[in-house]
């Protein structure tokens, strides 16, 4: 006998009639997904799911992120069933208009409630993955016996296109070999895309892939909400593996014609659909945005519940503090996300009489040395630890059944790690770094970009800069990425000049709100004074009184500017020289400071190793470039730049010829 009664069905149903009334009035949504897994959503928050409707943010709810974030109705109708304030059934009536909280893939700076922005199909899998892995590494640092301040769930809704992804198969595979028995897949199994039946081009076999991961599997029908709650209550019993239970469902269920159909999935449904489908879920299908009130009630219930769970919680905190003082003012600051307030005193500072050192090796010098003072700094790299220099000294690594470490070994899995990185900065508690080259920033740059649209604090460590790599050659020598970064709204992108510079840069990513990119060097670079002006993203390096022309580089190139300005002195020319290691931090400086930098009419020569695309914003019309312009070669460093005539006799006469 069902444990389950109609009355459950009705619940699940209002999921369902929100989304096609919402759907039909904007004349333009993804209806398949929300009503093919509401089955599913009933089951899962009227069972075990802990959320406070009134407080989106408590710290140890659980987490649910729907990564096919075309079905975004699935988390409006449910924010708004649960009694979230801000969701009101005139948000559902506004869905996919401007301006409301219902646009048409889930936002989180825009709706409560909703973790992390999605609808790239695939990114929401990473995101997971850190969400749970965040919580894992919390839980150890923190919890002591009898009083667990972290513990909770991730879940996630995924597609068969967020499976197909790349990005899946990265997120799982290192999900699997790390254990994270807190993370819960739910895989809407209804074998249509887009241009039809799954069949089309799609033949894996899902579970078994899962099985290789070292997941926990299970497969049910989707609709059968006694499956559902046994499948839960089984993943939830499984502590050493991540679960993934396969829903096979009926895209669109209770449309008349198009369920099952590739025209459940993002076509507007019609008024004569919509109909039909409410009156095949027992509701009136002359009532619209129209939930019965005994079905509100019962959602709203679980919104109670999670209010009653979130006192529970912070009495426990409260016995936690007394138990543990210090460590609990320690927890209460990395999860409102605050700095220690002495953590600047670790920065280091290097002697410009010192030896010649490569940007990414004082990096890893500044890591060494702020993270004992950073409790919420974790670290990782896509296999390249001892190049990116990512790894500080004396760190352990997560691992399989010990999450106590302070680095995270991601294996060669660019996108996965970005897509995790963000996961773990919008779970809170965590700032997360994580380095590999920078040419391979393509492979990671939708995580990029959706770090920037989140709002994110991860911190990418690009290391090999430019055609300094030398030897690797055209395809490890980044050209047209700085461009491409610095092309992404609200992404900081800062190429530190030296060391100094760079213990200026970390200091400006980890005090950023949202993601920072920096771009560090694989040569070693002469040490230049430290100049705060570096935290105004442009500064003058070298003045000089009555400046003929201003030299401007970025990060190895300023070297290279100011060997140039000494020789154009030798000349009797006057050469100011600028570091400009952050456009984006220097555009949010005031307009005298600005113009008191890069006077519009001094004669510039701008120096670096990329291509030249944006910088005529800051020169002005009187300008010469020394920039890359195609693909490098392989040969040692100096060769290279030599080659590509990236030489002090070179930005002199370009620096005669702008005064010309």
């Amino acid at each position: 006998m069902s444990q389950f009664t109609d009355f459950d069905r009705a619940c699940a149903n209002a999921i369902r009639v929100l989304t096609l009334d919402a759907i039909q009035k904007a004349k333009s949504g993804h209806p398949g997904m929300p009503l093919g897994m509401a089955d599913v959503a009933w089951v899962l928050f009227s069972r075990h799911f802990r959320f406070n409707a009134q407080d989106t943010h408590w710290f140890d709810r659980d987490r649910l992120i729907i990564s096919a974030g075309h079905g975004s109705m699935l988390a409006y109708s449910l924010l708004y069933l649960l009694g979230e304030s801000a969701m009101t059934i005139e948000q559902l009536q506004r869905f996919r208009q401007v301006g409301s909280l219902t646009p048409g893939h889930p936002e989180n700076h825009i709706t409560a409630g909703v973790e992390v922005t999605t609808g790239p199909l695939g990114a929401g899998t990473g995101n997971s993955v850190g969400m749970a892995l965040a919580e894992a590494w919390l839980a150890a640092r923190y919890n002591r016996e009898g009083l667990p301040v972290v513990n909770h769930t991730t879940y996630a809704i995924v597609s068969d296109g967020d499976l197909q992804e790349g990005v899946s198969h990265e997120a799982a595979g290192l999900a699997g070999h790390l254990g994270l028995g807190k993370l819960v897949w739910f895989y809407d199994d209804n074998a249509i895309s887009i241009d039809g039946p799954t069949s089309l081009s799609y033949s894996d076999d899902v579970p078994l892939r899962f099985e290789a991961y070292g997941w926990h599997v299970q497969s049910i029908d989707g609709h059968d909400m006694d499956a559902i709650a046994e499948a839960i209550d089984a993943a939830r019993e499984v502590a050493d593996r991540p679960s993934i239970i396969c829903c096979k469902t009926v895209i669109g269920k209770g449309m008349p014609t198009r369920q099952g159909t590739r025209l459940a999935h993002s076509d507007e449904p019609g008024e004569e659909e919509v109909r039909g489908a409410k009156v095949s879920y027992g509701y009136d299908p002359e009532k619209h945005f129209s939930v019965p009130p005994e079905v509100l009630e019962a959602w709203r219930a679980i919104g109670t519940r999670g209010a009653e769970r979130q006192l529970e919680w912070e009495k426990r905190l409260a016995a936690y503090a007394a138990a543990h003082p210090e460590l609990a003012q320690e927890f209460a600051g990395v999860v409102t996300g605050s700095l220690p307030e002495d953590w600047e005193s670790a920065l280091p500072t290097f002697d410009p009489a010192g030896k010649a050192i490569a940007t990414r090796a004082a990096s890893g010098a500044v890591l060494d040395a702020i993270v004992g003072k950073m409790p919420a700094l974790l670290g990782g790299s896509a296999d390249l630890t001892p190049s990116n220099n990512t790894l500080p000294k004396g760190a352990e690594s997560l691992k399989r059944g010990d999450f106590t470490g302070r680095y995270i070994r991601y294996g060669i899995r660019e996108h996965g790690m970005g897509g995790i990185m963000n996961g773990m900065a919008l779970h809170g508690g965590v700032i997360p770094y994580g380095g590999t080259f920078f040419t391979f920033s393509d492979y990671a740059r939708p995580a990029l970009r959706l770090a920037a649209l989140s709002g994110a604090h991860s911190i990418f460590v690009f290391t090999h800069d430019g055609i300094g790599v030398g030897e690797d050659g055209p395809t490890h020598q980044p050209v047209e990425q700085l461009a491409a970064c610095r092309a992404i709204p609200g992404l900081s992108v800062i190429r530190p000049a030296d060391a100094n510079e760079t213990a200026l840069a970390w200091k400006m990513a980890l005090e950023a709100d949202g993601p920072t990119a920096l771009i560090l060097s694989r040569q070693a670079l002469p040490i230049l004074p430290r100049n705060e002006g570096a935290l105004k993203g442009a500064y003058v390096v070298q003045e000089v009184e009555d400046a003929q022309v201003l030299l401007v580089g970025t990060g190895s190139e300023v070297s290279l500017a100011l060997e140039a300005a000494a020789r154009l002195a030798e000349q009797g020319v006057r050469a100011r020289v600028v570091s400009m290691p952050s456009w984006d931090v220097f555009d949010r400086q005031d307009k005298d400071y600005r113009e008191a930098i890069f006077p519009i009419l001094l004669p510039k020569v701008v120096i670096e190793a990329g291509v030249r695309q944006g910088w005529d914003a800051y020169t002005g019309p009187l300008a010469r470039f020394v920039t890359q312009e195609r693909f490098g070669l392989s040969g040692p460093y100096k060769d290279v730049y030599k080659a590509f005539n990236f030489t002090v006799e070179r930005v002199v006469e370009e620096a005669l010829k702008a005064i010309a």
